[in-house]
């Protein structure tokens, strides 16, 4: 599934179609006015986490490209388009295939919060962090893929930033220290600035640390390797480098409970002979 700064990149790539006029709209894609749209400018290209959006003065549409979906600027592939939109004057083409399309009113700006657009300009970490302080109950690999907070980050950027930062996917957000909770949304941020930076470089796989890997290149053992949280997708982490913060009570244990008596170790390891344990 495209991430947030693979779209920019499609919002960049189809800007030369800004001011052009719509001479024919089709596609398979059932949520769109196909015939109203003929006829129509471009107003703007946009992006807003992972949505592409395309501007009119009568509406706007909405395009997910979900897992699979592909594109094709003045070109075509040898499928059926879900939108197919050319343009007057020999002005070219563009043909979306295997995505989702729908057909919004024109005013995007009172129905999308750009300040939640991990790429936006409007970005605000602030907001972030209030909206995950609101949230003690949730996992950290859920928090990241929360749209509402982090608005076109993945599986690739959560798999990174929790490496980058050495959180377990499973650790919860009212068991971090405050500084942890602000590392996770500057990192999120600043990831997804250099992600933009390797996918038009074409250098983008060669930078991941976590995602698909199998071994931690900290230390040197295997990633585990699970499908975590509520969406269930795919998380790779080291349960060494990583930390699962405790809770509240293994943190704090209730003073009413007996202590318990620790039995001498049986081993002739001295204390500087032990592993140590994981940070």
């Amino acid at each position: 599934m495209p991430e947030g700064p693979s779209i920019v990149i499609l919002r960049e790539q189809t800007a030369g179609f800004v001011g052009k006029t719509i001479a024919h709209a089709g596609g398979s894609a059932k949520d769109v006015d196909m015939a109203a749209l003929a006829g129509q400018p471009v107003l703007a290209m946009r992006s807003w986490g992972k949505h592409f959006l395309i501007q009119t003065p009568a509406a706007a549409l909405r395009i997910h490209l979900l897992m699979f979906g592909s594109y094709r600027i003045n070109a075509r592939k040898d499928a059926v388009p879900r939108l197919s939109l050319r343009f007057d004057d020999d002005g070219g083409e563009l043909n979306f295939y295997t995505c989702s399309v729908k057909q919004l009113a024109p005013d995007l700006e009172r129905q999308y919060d750009w300040r939640v657009d991990i790429m936006s300009d409007q970005w605000d970490a602030a907001l972030a962090l209030k909206k995950l302080r609101a949230l003690p109950d949730t996992l950290a690999c859920d928090a990241l893929l929360d749209q509402t907070i982090f608005a076109g980050v993945g599986n690739i950027i959560k798999n990174e930033v929790l490496f980058r930062i050495r959180l377990h996917p499973l650790a919860r957000l009212g068991d971090l220290p405050p500084r942890k909770l602000r590392e996770l949304v500057e990192q999120a941020r600043v990831y997804a600035g250099e992600f933009l930076e390797w996918k038009l470089a074409g250098t983008l796989k060669a930078h991941w640390l976590a995602h698909t890997k199998s071994g931690c290149p900290r230390c040197h053992i295997p990633f585990h390797r699970a499908q975590l949280g509520k969406t269930q997708r795919r998380s790779f982490f080291c349960t060494r480098c990583q930390k699962q913060y405790p809770t509240a009570r293994e943190a704090a244990p209730d003073l009413l409970t007996p202590l318990a008596i620790t039995p001498a170790r049986s081993d002739n390891k001295s204390r500087s002979q032990r592993t140590p344990p994981a940070s």
